[in-house]
């Protein structure tokens, strides 16, 4: 009975310790996320304030009692913002569709197909990855140059349609496909591109879905290399037609209509994110998981 009632008091404090524990991680957590997500309650807070008020405030107030969508009707028709934002989606749309065309082949080669030197081909391969980017940009810039390219879509967008990265996870997911289904559908008769296209793109979806939504974020939020290759505003995208704003008197004086820009900026990405959360991190998930 003795040993029983000093079992029930261990596990009791081993409770409490665990629940005391539990607490302490949820404060943390919350002041973290409160520190995360209080530049973004700001900029909101900021586009939606007046002018007037905004400039009249000595002590920046946490709170607005007269919100206004002022900024907003500004900010498309004081700066070519519109152009920006259409500039950006051909680009992300043009340039992640480019992308996908390249690295699933890629990927699918390395995978699958057995051919002399992959081995070594896709060691050198990955050893791109070490490449400062600084370097490759000069590279990429001095190429596009030369062919005569700046401020263009093309010269935007063709330094774009590669990376090592994404072939390296996909390549790694398509690994983990079971050969027996790959030997059966050649004893079938069925081709590489039927066999990738049916089989292999399907159960990779997920990893797919991911690359896509990474590769979206990086174009849209893609900055030193448009700043390069266009100092025509007719090609700027969003990061350099934000970066443009803010060097204009116009981005300098009123605050709150830069605000409100680069929260139609950056609403999209968050939205784009918060849907697939779950398709992203079960792509990272898969991609990274050997076997």
């Amino acid at each position: 009975m003795g040993n029983q009632l000093d079992y029930d008091k261990i596990e009791k404090r081993a409770d409490v310790r665990k629940k005391a524990l539990n607490i302490i991680i949820y404060i943390f957590l919350g002041f973290w996320g409160i520190l995360v997500l209080f530049p973004f309650y700001w900029m909101i807070l900021t586009s939606i304030k007046s002018y007037g008020s905004y400039n009249t405030e000595y002590i920046p107030k946490f709170f607005t009692l007269s919100p206004t969508l002022e900024n907003y009707a500004e900010a498309f028709t004081a700066v070519p913002l519109g152009s920006y934002f259409l500039n950006t989606l051909i680009f992300t749309v043009i340039t992640t569709a480019v992308m996908l065309i390249v690295i699933i082949p890629a990927a699918f080669a390395f995978a699958r197909l057995d051919f002399k030197g992959k081995n070594l081909l896709f060691t050198l391969f990955l050893s791109l990855m070490m490449i400062p980017n600084e370097l490759v940009i000069i590279t990429n810039y001095t190429t596009i140059t030369n062919l005569d390219m700046r401020n263009t879509f093309t010269g935007l967008i063709l330094p774009s349609v590669v990376s090592v990265f994404y072939i390296y996870l996909l390549k790694e997911n398509f690994a983990q496909i079971p050969d027996e289904l790959y030997y059966a559908a050649k004893v079938d008769g069925t081709s590489d591109f039927k066999y990738l296209v049916r089989v292999m793109i399907p159960i990779c979806k997920p990893t797919l879905i991911t690359i896509t939504i990474l590769k979206v974020i990086e174009c849209w939020n893609s900055y030193v290399w448009p700043r390069l290759i266009t100092d025509n505003p007719t090609h700027f995208l969003v990061s350099n037609g934000i970066q443009a704003i803010r060097e204009s008197g116009f981005g300098r004086e009123n605050i709150p209509a830069m605000m409100a820009a680069v929260v139609v900026i950056s609403v999209p990405l968050i939205v784009l994110f918060l849907i697939f959360r779950k398709k992203v991190m079960e792509g990272v998930a898969r991609g990274g998981t050997k076997g």
